[in-house]
């Protein structure tokens, strides 16, 4: 195969998939003004479903010119060999490929981040603005971006450095030692990322004694769970949109509540998010998770191992002199198919894990305050209660809202 055929399979991938999610896209938008359905007829009112179908329908025009300029920018810069131009500025400082691939990677990321701030800027102070939902401040926006980009940095550069040493060493066994590296870094933050990382961006704090603190105790004790870490974070110093999370494992694990979650729902309904959390412990659905994850990447960097050490993969968009870090771009961009149809199985996996972790709130704890509990947050985030099912099938990691009641009315 030539590096142009090669060069024209991207570009088709490219143009492919950007077709693909805009007809998804404009048949989801089509269903905005859908009448809702009898089970949910309690989470809007009439004001605030126009308010619902608004916010929707602005996030729709504005994704799809966000989409438009990234689709054109991307385009231009393989049509005009920008990834040979950055890989000349790289190889004007360094001969070393671990240098030369960090300032690649830095200057690809500086420039993509560079880019899509004003994006972002417009999402949080226009849009979500606009519907209420922003608390962010300018100044904690700007140091949101410092340092994520720090976190990339150091923990990116981190990885692409040794995942390359290791290339240098041991030529296409690389893939067993990157795999390596990714899985101990990927146990580690699953371990400890809400107790080093978390901490940079927000403010945890203990949940505090009290009849809440009870409730969750004694639940957590009726189902034989051992749970000591609740922790409370500042979400709404960015939104007043709420989650829960549950993290880590072993003695690690915790449950993280949303300030927002704990002002919005009453305690039975805070119980009966927390005993859906639990159900995802209790089914293995975490270890699941993280296994699943785990034995993909080692599959994608096996199949990488095998592409990597061809120079029409460099060739293909536009950089003449061959290297591991332009053959990982070009690798990525024809891996985005399979990636697309791996991201459509563990989406289908996720959304039968929720049904189970529903129906583990429902038969250990109860299933009503959990139902309100949705409703509540459907509400508060403006959510679309009748997307369309193709659009479901692509891009949902829940059930719908009508899917999830149904389940849980059984």
């Amino acid at each position: 195969m030539k590096a142009e055929t090669l060069f024209y399979i991207i570009i088709g991938i490219i143009i492919i998939n950007f077709i693909k999610d805009k007809i998804l896209d404009a048949i989801n938008a089509k269903h905005y003004n859908d009448s809702i359905p009898d089970e949910l007829k309690d989470v809007y009112d009439e004001e605030e479903y126009k308010k619902s179908q608004a916010y929707k329908a602005t996030n729709y025009k504005f994704g799809i010119w966000s989409s438009l300029f990234s689709l054109v920018l991307t385009l231009a810069f393989l049509f005009l060999d920008g990834f040979e131009y950055i890989d000349n500025i790289a190889r004007s400082y360094s001969d070393k490929p671990v240098i030369v691939a960090l300032i690649f990677f830095g200057i690809i990321m500086i420039a993509s981040d560079i880019i899509t701030t004003p994006f972002a800027y417009y999402k949080t102070f226009v849009i979500e603005e606009k519907f209420g939902f922003n608390k962010t401040t300018k100044k904690l926006f700007i140091l949101d971006k410092l340092k994520g980009l720090v976190m990339m940095t150091l923990l990116g550069g981190g990885i692409i450095s040794l995942i390359v040493w290791f290339y240098q060493i041991t030529g296409n066994q690389f893939w067993l030692y990157a795999w390596g590296i990714v899985t101990v870094f990927s146990v580690f933050m699953n371990m400890f990322y809400s107790k080093l990382i978390v901490p940079l961006f927000n403010k945890q704090t203990p949940l505090e004694e009290g009849d809440l603190r009870n409730k969750i105790s004694d639940y957590a004790k009726s189902v034989g769970f051992s749970l000591n870490k609740i922790f409370i974070i500042d979400g709404s110093k960015r939104s007043t949109k709420a989650n829960a999370y549950f993290s880590g494992f072993g003695s690690e694990k915790r449950v993280t509540l949303y300030d927002t979650l704990v002002n919005d729902l009453d305690d039975e309904e805070i119980v009966a998010v927390l005993a859906h959390e639990v159900g995802h412990y209790k089914r293995k659905h975490i270890i699941f998770n993280l296994v699943t994850s785990i034995l993909l990447t080692g599959l994608t960097l096996y199949i990488l191992s095998i592409f990597i050490s061809n120079p029409l993969l460099s060739n293909a968009i536009g950089v003449e002199i061959p290297s591991f870090h332009v053959g990982l771009i070009a690798f990525g961009l024809l891996y985005s198919p399979i990636s697309e149809l791996t991201g459509l199985i563990m989406n289908y996996v996720s959304r039968v894990f929720e049904y189970q972790a529903d129906d583990y709130a429902k038969n250990t704890y109860k299933a009503e305050p959990l139902i309100t509990s949705l409703k509540k947050l459907s509400k508060n985030s403006l959510s679309n209660l009748t997307p369309h099912k193709a659009y479901v099938f692509m891009h949902y990691s829940h059930p719908t809202l009508l899917e999830r009641i149904r389940n849980l009315k059984k």
